[in-house]
């Protein structure tokens, strides 16, 4: 595959005014790219988890006013949707590029997985490189550095997602829409793939269950 990474007009999608013209320039911009990297990474995500990923590319479908700020392709082991399980995420803000694992709010995994990540903490610490963020509101821009974490942060984040209903959590990496431009397609699949590889520990756990 030929990818030809990200361009400033992928960016100022998100500056069109507009539900509808801003729909068509996602359309035109964005979405093309977001096919194929969910037609690369599928293959190889189901590799590397050991489960079947299939590729889900936002439609923004139930928006009838406010336009979309963000969009993506999730890859999760289910044909029919993602917001249900564990997932990992490529996408874009106006300000950034976003490579993520993700358990958001509508899993029912989120109490488990709660203890599992805190019976794991001190390995994840390893794990997970100060280069890496968090975010606890897959909606919201904002992140928490990993470099940035005590140990008490994780603790406190891993646990609110299993005492707060609407809570998430996210792992992954976000690149400047500047540092994004200047990145080649070839660069950015081997930093996709990377992330991914450096993430699967996260996707793993999903799938231990601490014994109360």
């Amino acid at each position: 595959m030929t990818f030809n990474g990200f361009t400033q007009d992928d960016f100022h999608v998100f500056k069109v005014d507009g539900l509808d013209e801003r729909m068509d320039a996602l359309k035109t911009h964005i979405r093309p790219k977001l096919e194929e990297l969910g037609q690369y990474f599928a293959p190889t995500l189901s590799s590397m988890v050991g489960d079947e990923m299939f590729y889900h590319v936002a439609k923004h479908a139930r928006r009838t006013i406010n336009p979309p700020k963000d969009t993506w392709v999730a890859f999760a082991p289910n044909k029919r949707g993602y917001k249900m399980m564990p997932h990992f995420q490529i996408g874009l803000w106006e300000s950034h590029v976003f490579i993520w694992f993700a358990v958001i709010y509508e899993a029912p995994i989120k109490g488990d997985y709660s203890k599992t990540l805190l019976a794991h903490l001190n390995d994840i610490t390893q794990q997970i490189p100060d280069t890496f963020v968090w975010s606890k509101d897959h909606m919201k821009p904002e992140v928490l550095p990993m470099n940035q974490m005590t140990d008490h942060d994780l603790k406190t984040l891993f646990e609110r997602l299993g005492t707060v209903k609407k809570a998430e959590i996210l792992c992954g990496r976000t690149i400047s829409a500047e540092d994004a431009m200047s990145i080649s397609g070839e660069e950015w699949l081997a930093l996709i793939d990377d992330s991914f590889r450096t993430l699967q520990p996260l996707y793993d756990l999903t799938k231990t269950k601490v014994l109360s």
